[in-house]
């Protein structure tokens, strides 16, 4: 128990300093620290919730009590870590989110005639200039057409930041998978390290066993030769003797 305490508390070190790296500048970290704070966050719950099941077994009741205030320290950080985690990467895709509306923008032609909100068109004063294009002509603003390249660009922008954000989500996920596969791996070793030391206890008990029993029998032909010279000594004692 006192292993899994000590990894808990390794686990809760190293995320604090993650998330202190991430609060640092959130809209410039990287997907991969993002993925391995969702994987060790995923690694803590587990084994937080192992020293809870192994604190439920303790017989001594102040060590059983110690072991369940640590518990519930540890659910209360995880609790903080996530509710921290959340909010920064949410920070993250908003200002993604600008970054990427403004890059937009930026792409945008900017045109005297032509207003930043498409539905005020129709609000501008008509040119009664002889020079003025007709409504069926080509004009210089920016036209319906232009508005539509606007707005399949911020589709496809669009588009690629949702799956940008879900291919985050499916690494997170592969990060999380490959963390349960770990710690597995390391429940199978010492399930195997403690059948072999079953293993090499039978096998000893085994040896000794087959070693009593050959002692056995040597006692007994030991003991059936000395009562067969007794009773011999008896007979040449009454034989000669008598």
């Amino acid at each position: 128990m006192n292993s899994l305490f000590n990894s808990a508390l390794k686990q809760s070190s190293s995320i604090r300093r993650d998330l202190d790296t991430f609060s640092q500048s959130p809209t410039t970290s990287s997907p991969a620290l993002q993925g391995q704070l969702a994987a060790s966050l995923a690694s803590l719950s587990r084994t937080v919730d192992d020293y809870s099941a192994l604190s439920k077994k303790e017989l001594i009741p102040e060590k059983q009590q110690k072991a369940f205030d640590r518990v519930k320290n540890f659910r209360s950080e995880l609790a903080d870590y996530r509710v921290q985690f959340d909010r920064l990467r949410k920070e993250r895709e908003d200002a993604q989110s600008v970054t990427n509306h403004n890059e937009l923008l930026g792409r945008r032609p900017h045109h005297a005639a032509t207003p930043e909100n498409p539905y005020a068109q129709s609000s501008l004063p008509q040119s009664t200039s002889a020079f003025a294009p007709s409504s069926s002509g080509l004009g210089f603003g920016a036209g319906p057409a232009d508005y539509d390249r606007e707005t399949h660009a911020l589709r496809e922008q669009s588009f690629f930041s949702n799956t940008h954000n879900q291919l985050d989500d499916f690494l997170d996920r592969g990060r999380a998978v490959l963390a349960d596969l770990g710690q597995q791996r390391e429940v199978l070793k010492g399930t195997q390290r403690r059948l072999y030391s079953v293993a090499n206890t039978l096998g000893v008990s085994g040896d000794t066993i087959r070693m009593v029993e050959r002692r056995a029998r040597q006692d007994k032909w030991i003991f059936w030769g000395g009562v067969v010279i007794f009773f011999l000594f008896c007979w040449a004692v009454l034989h000669f003797l008598r």
